[in-house]
């Protein structure tokens, strides 16, 4: 198997079919190289390390996103992270983590984009 089938494997495992559906149906000759590059070297080489297991990678993940006051990514990721088998009390413990080291800005932006996900709402 190929690196960019492993890392599409992966992907859809991780972050669910209908989102990597809708992330490759959305490439374009400008995005196309992009989509084969996360896929190849995100999902298809660091993913599949045998270093950490994949609930490991979720919370290294979630904490870097939020560390980095990201917008978009954090909400797709604490979906991953219940998918990978975190509990919800899990994702608040990663993100407390966030607050002391990263900061309460921070960790506060991603407290507020993970509720409503582990609410249900």
């Amino acid at each position: 198997m190929s690196t960019f089938d492993d890392g599409l494997r992966v992907r859809r495992e991780v972050l669910g079919d209908e989102h990597v559906d809708r992330a490759l149906a959305g490439a374009d000759p400008f995005t196309a190289d992009f989509q084969d590059f996360i896929t190849r070297y995100a999902w298809g080489e660091v993913w599949t390390r045998p270093g950490l297991d994949r609930r490991a990678r979720s919370c290294v993940t979630l904490a870097v996103l939020a560390a980095l006051g990201h917008e978009h990514e954090p909400a797709l990721h604490v979906r991953a992270a219940l998918r990978n088998g975190l509990t919800a009390d899990e994702i608040r413990e990663v993100l407390l983590q966030v607050g002391v080291y990263a900061g309460v800005p921070a960790a506060n932006r991603a407290f507020a984009v993970a509720r409503p996900i582990l609410s249900g709402s």
